[in-house]
C-alpha cells in the first residue's frame, strides 16, 4: 500500500467522487454504481491510494458534515403541495413499511446467515432506509407519473432520519440489553424526536425569515449563510442531545423549502451541487473501507439475503402500507420493485460497526459488509431494470411533445392552430377570463390562473410539455414563466416574446442558452393584440429561397418602428415538421413560414419578406417563368 498524506487522501477521494458521478451521467447509470467501483479500486484492495483509517478521527467530522448537508438538501426538495395527494401512503411506508423491513431483514439474516437476533435486528434497522440521492436522479430520468415519483422521493427523504433514529435505538439495546436500557432507549427516542422537530422547525423558519428580509443577508452570500446555519444547527443539536441533528436538518430543509424566498431556486441549485460533491467524497471513502474478502466471505447466503429483501420483504411492506390508497396495482408493484439503499445506510453502518468494535463486540465487520452488499445489489437492480419495469407496468409519462403558451390572445392562438394541425397538443395559461373563454371556444385546453404558481403549472400537466412559450406583453413575466417551467418540471425548450433584446431577465436566459427569443425577433405583443382584436391581421404562407442580396437586419433599439412591426413569422414547416419560429433560426430553401401580417402595412411587409428570401407560397422552382420574373422584380425593388 502506498503511504500517502491524509490530505491527499481526501483530495483524491473528492476528485474521484466528482469524476465518477460525471461518468455515471454519461453512461446513464446510477452514480453510486460507479462510486462503488472507484472506492474499491482506489482502496486497500485496489491501488491503495485511499485509506480512510489514515484520516483518523477526521473521518467522523466528514461523515457528520456530509450527512447533515445531504439530509437538508433532501428536505429542501420535499414539496408539501405534491405530498398532500399521497400523504397517507407515504406515512404508512415510513412507519409500517419500515418496521416490516426491519422484521423481514432480521428474519432473513438470522435464518440464512445464522446471526444472533440482536445483530440481525440491527441489520434490519440499517437497511430500512432507501436512498433519496439514488431515487431522485432515477425518478427524474425515468419521468414517472406524478404519484409514483412523489411517493418514492418522499419516502426516501423522510425514512432516512427515522431509520437513523431506529438504528441508534437498536444499537443501544444491543450494547446493553436489559429492561432499564429498553425503557431508557424508548424515552431517549421520544426526546430526540421532539427536540429534533422543535430545533429543525424553528431554524427553518428563522432561515426563511432572514432570506426574505431585503438586504439582511448581503446579495451573493445567501447560500453560504444557509449552509453555515445548517451546520450550526446540526452540531448544536448533536451537542445538546446525541443523534438529534439528523432529524433537525431534515425538518429545517423541509420548512425552508416550502416557504417562498427570493433565492429559493439558487439555494436548491447550490445545495444540489454541494450534495453531489459530498456524496462522491463520502461514498468513495466508505467503499474503500469495506474489504473485498469480507464481502466474499458472506457467500451465497449473503446474496440470498439481498434477494429476500427485494423479492419478499419490500413487496410485502409496500402492499400492506398502500392498501386502500389511490395508487393502482401497477403503481404499487413498481414502488415495491424500486428500493435502492444509499449513502445514509452506508454512513450509519460504518458508524455502527465502529461502535460495536469500541465495545469489544463481534459482528461489526460482517454487518458493514452485508449493508454494502445490499446497497450494491439494490442500486444495480434499480439502475439496470427500473426503466424496463416502468415501461412494462405503464407508470412512465408519455414522451414530451406538448406546447404550453402563456397569453391566450391573437398571435398565440394563430400559432396554436398551426401546431394543432400538425398533431401537437397545446395548452394555454391566462389570468384573463375573456381570453380563456376565447381559446376554449376555439377548442383548446386552457388553465385559468397565475402561470408563475407551481399548482397552476401542475394543472396544465407540465410534465408532458416539451416547449414553454411566453407571449404576454411583459417580457420579464415571459422569462420567469419559461424559467419556472424548466426549473420545476424539466421543460427542455423555452421561447420568450420580447420588445427589445438588450435588458432584463429575458436577456440573461437567452445569453445562457436557456431560452430563445420567440418569433423572428423583438415584437410588441400588446400592439399585435390590439391589431388582432380589431381584425387587422391576416395569416399567409411564405416559401424561403436564398436571397441574392444580404437581407436587412432587424433593429434592436429600445423602441420598435412601425415598419419593423408590419409582420411576424409565427412558425416554420420543414418537411412534415411544424415548429415555432425563433429569432436565431436559420432557414433553408423550401422552408415554409406562416406569417402574421398587419393589413395596413401589407405592402411594406411583402417588400421586407421578399428581401429576406420569403417568397409568396405560389413561388417555387417549379413555377412558371412569369411568376419567377415577378418575384425577381419584387426582390430587385426591395434591394
Amino acid at each position: 500500500m502506498v503511504d500517502l498524506h491524509p490530505n491527499f487522501t481526501i483530495a483524491l477521494a473528492l476528485a474521484a467522487g466528482v469524476l465518477s458521478q460525471s461518468l455515471a451521467r454519461h453512461l446513464r447509470v446510477p452514480g453510486i454504481v460507479v462510486l462503488l467501483v472507484a472506492g474499491v479500486g482506489l482502496g486497500p484492495d485496489g491501488l491503495g491510494w485511499v485509506d480512510p483509517h489514515a484520516i483518523g478521527s477526521g473521518m467522523y467530522a466528514i461523515l457528520d458534515v456530509a450527512v447533515a448537508v445531504i439530509l437538508f438538501e433532501g428536505g429542501l426538495n420535499l414539496q408539501f403541495s405534491r405530498l398532500r395527494r399521497v400523504q397517507s401512503s407515504v406515512r404508512r411506508l415510513v412507519t409500517y413499511g419500515g418496521l416490516i423491513t426491519v422484521a423481514g431483514g432480521a428474519v432473513a439474516v438470522h435464518y440464512l446467515l445464522g446471526w444472533d437476533w440482536k445483530l440481525a435486528v440491527l441489520f434490519g434497522s440499517l437497511v430500512m432506509v432507501t436512498g433519496p440521492t439514488v431515487i431522485g436522479p432515477l425518478v427524474s430520468e425515468l419521468r414517472l407519473k406524478g404519484r409514483v415519483s412523489t411517493v418514492l422521493e418522499a419516502e426516501g427523504v423522510l425514512i432516512d432520519p427515522i431509520g437513523a433514529f431506529f438504528a441508534v435505538l437498536v444499537l443501544a439495546l444491543v450494547v446493553a440489553p436489559d429492561a432499564t436500557s429498553v425503557a431508557d432507549a424508548g424515552r431517549d427516542l421520544m426526546v430526540r424526536l421532539g427536540f429534533g422537530l422543535l430545533m429543525g422547525g424553528a431554524t427553518g423558519v428563522l432561515l426563511a425569515g432572514a432570506l426574505r428580509v431585503r438586504r439582511l443577508v448581503p446579495e451573493g452570500l445567501e447560500n453560504i449563510f444557509t449552509l453555515a446555519g445548517v451546520l450550526l444547527l446540526f452540531e448544536t443539536s448533536e451537542l445538546v442531545i446525541d443523534h438529534s441533528g439528523i432529524l433537525a436538518v431534515t425538518v429545517a430543509g423541509t420548512v425552508l423549502g416550502n416557504m417562498p424566498t427570493p433565492v429559493a431556486r439558487e439555494l436548491r441549485e447550490f445545495k444540489d451541487q454541494l450534495t453531489v460533491m459530498l456524496i462522491g467524497l463520502l461514498f468513495v471513502m466508505l467503499a474503500a473501507d469495506v474489504r473485498y474478502d469480507h464481502v466474499v466471505a458472506l457467500g451465497v447466503p449473503g446474496l440470498l439475503v439481498v434477494v429476500a429483501l427485494v423479492l419478499v420483504v419490500r413487496p410485502i411492506g409496500v402492499w400492506l402500507s398502500t392498501l386502500g390508497s389511490d395508487l393502482s396495482n401497477r403503481e404499487r408493484m413498481f414502488i415495491a420493485w424500486v428500493a435502492p439503499r444509499g449513502i445514509v445506510a452506508a454512513a450509519i453502518a460504518s458508524l455502527t460497526a465502529i461502535a460495536l468494535e469500541s465495545k469489544g463486540m463481534a459482528g461489526g465487520t460482517e454487518l458493514r459488509a452485508l449493508v454494502f452488499l445490499t446497497i450494491a445489489g439494490t442500486v444495480l437492480l434499480a439502475g439496470l431494470t427500473a426503466g424496463f419495469v416502468a415501461t412494462w407496468l405503464g407508470v412512465k409519462l408519455p414522451a414530451r411533445e406538448g406546447v404550453a403558451i402563456l397569453g391566450a390572445h391573437g398571435l398565440g392562438i394563430a400559432l396554436a392552430e398551426l401546431l394543432r394541425s400538425n398533431g401537437t397538443s397545446v395548452v394555454f395559461i391566462d389570468s384573463n377570463p375573456q381570453n380563456c373563454r376565447r381559446v376554449e371556444e376555439s377548442g383548446f385546453t386552457v388553465v385559468y390562473g397565475n402561470a408563475l404558481e407551481e399548482r397552476i403549472l401542475q394543472r396544465a400537466r407540465f410534465e408532458e410539455v416539451k416547449t414553454a412559450i411566453g407571449l404576454t406583453a411583459n417580457k420579464t413575466v415571459n422569462a420567469v414563466f419559461v424559467d419556472r417551467a424548466r426549473d420545476l418540471f424539466g421543460v427542455t425548450e423555452g421561447l420568450v416574446a420580447v420588445d427589445r433584446r438588450d435588458t432584463g431577465f429575458a436577456k440573461e436566459l437567452v445569453a445562457n442558452q436557456q431560452a430563445k427569443v420567440a418569433f423572428d425577433g423583438p415584437h410588441d405583443m400588446g400592439r399585435w393584440d390590439v391589431r388582432d382584436r380589431r381584425g387587422a391581421v391576416t395569416v399567409e404562407k411564405r416559401r424561403f429561397k436564398t436571397p441574392t442580396a444580404a437581407a436587412p437586419e432587424r433593429a434592436v433599439s429600445d423602441t420598435l418602428s412601425m415598419a419593423e412591426e408590419s409582420y411576424v413569422i409565427l412558425a416554420i414547416q420543414r418537411g412534415t415538421r411544424v415548429f415555432p419560429m425563433w429569432a436565431s433560426f436559420v432557414p433553408k430553401d423550401d422552408d415554409v413560414a406562416t406569417v402574421a401580417v398587419h393589413e395596413v402595412e401589407a405592402e411594406d411587409a411583402n417588400t421586407r419578406l421578399v428581401a429576406s428570401g420569403w417568397m409568396p407560397e405560389a413561388v417555387s422552382e417549379d413555377d412558371s417563368e412569369p411568376a419567377e420574373e415577378t418575384a425577381q422584380a419584387s426582390q430587385a425593388s426591395a434591394t
